[in-house]
């Protein structure tokens, strides 16, 4: 009997050849905010990592540039189209995020970095389906750094609920809830929903605000604006480094916050990190 691999592989649209710097079009997600009925979804740990989407031939970040991998791990990956995370591991993604932008990779650093799979773009099949083909192309690949993102069903938002505080108490940044009978889709799209402590967003850095009392002579905000064209002052999160020497203007930053106003402006925004790839 042919495999489920085999089956919805057959069926795969293979990628385009990204041109360097072209973005690639991948599944976005929207947040968790109880507006669904989770018993349909899979659910995962959200991980703390660098999205990468591989063509079947060339490793991409999210803004299309390529992935400065070693040859081994590139070599090892299979033909088929895949998206997921370079992890090394709750808490890492600083150190990360350097290592794996390095233009000549440092071969022990990389034999660190898993590249954590959860989708196969342009797959058919539900999501469901997905998931067990992603399980059955990692064990035919029998490679160490390439692994399968675990998903698992929730009854309700009580059971949804003590997972999420199980992640988060453990070090963990929130789950991921993929509908389970999802066709692949691309976009910011409620077929996939991240639940974290708090939200997250980008935002543009259009000036520096001059600081006052211990900041005065350093960068006392940064003025951001958002993707909608919303403006705000972003200040709480920056390291004394950073109000030295401030993040450029022009650059995208991502910042965290409880919820939004009546106005749609961020509560409680902090800087989080400059976005890179």
């Amino acid at each position: 009997m042919r495999s489920l691999l085999s089956a919805l592989l057959l069926g795969v649209t293979l990628l385009p050849a990204f041109a360097a710097g072209e973005v690639p079009v991948i599944l976005l997600a929207e947040i968790y905010r109880g507006q669904v009925d989770v018993s349909r979804y899979l659910v995962s740990e959200k991980l703390d990592g660098v999205r990468a989407i591989w063509d079947g031939e060339v490793l991409r970040f999210r803004s299309g540039n390529v992935v400065p991998a070693p040859a081994w791990f590139i070599a090892a990956l299979p033909k088929t189209p895949l998206d997921g995370e370079l992890w090394l591991g709750r808490g890492q993604f600083e150190r990360l995020s350097g290592m794996v932008r390095r233009e000549q990779p440092d071969d022990a650093e990389w034999r660190a970095v898993r590249y954590m799979i959860f989708e196969l773009p342009g797959a058919p099949g539900s999501f469901s389906e997905r998931a067990v083909a992603i399980r059955q192309l990692v064990a035919q690949a029998s490679v160490p750094w390439l692994a399968e993102i675990g998903q698992f069903p929730v009854v309700d938002r009580s059971e949804l609920e003590k997972r999420f505080k199980t992640v988060v108490a453990a070090g963990g940044e929130g789950l991921m809830l993929h509908l389970a009978d999802a066709p692949y889709v691309t976009g910011r799209s409620d077929v996939l929903l991240k639940m974290k402590p708090w939200a997250d967003a980008e935002a543009a850095v259009i000036a520096h605000l001059p600081g006052k009392g211990k900041y005065l002579g350093q960068l006392g905000a940064l003025r951001v604006r958002t993707p909608d064209g919303r403006e705000f002052a972003l200040g709480s999160g920056l390291s004394d480094a950073q109000r030295r020497d401030p993040p450029p203007l022009g650059v995208t930053v991502t910042y965290r916050y409880r919820d939004l106003t009546a106005k749609g402006l961020p509560r409680f925004a902090s800087f989080l990190r400059i976005r890179q790839e």
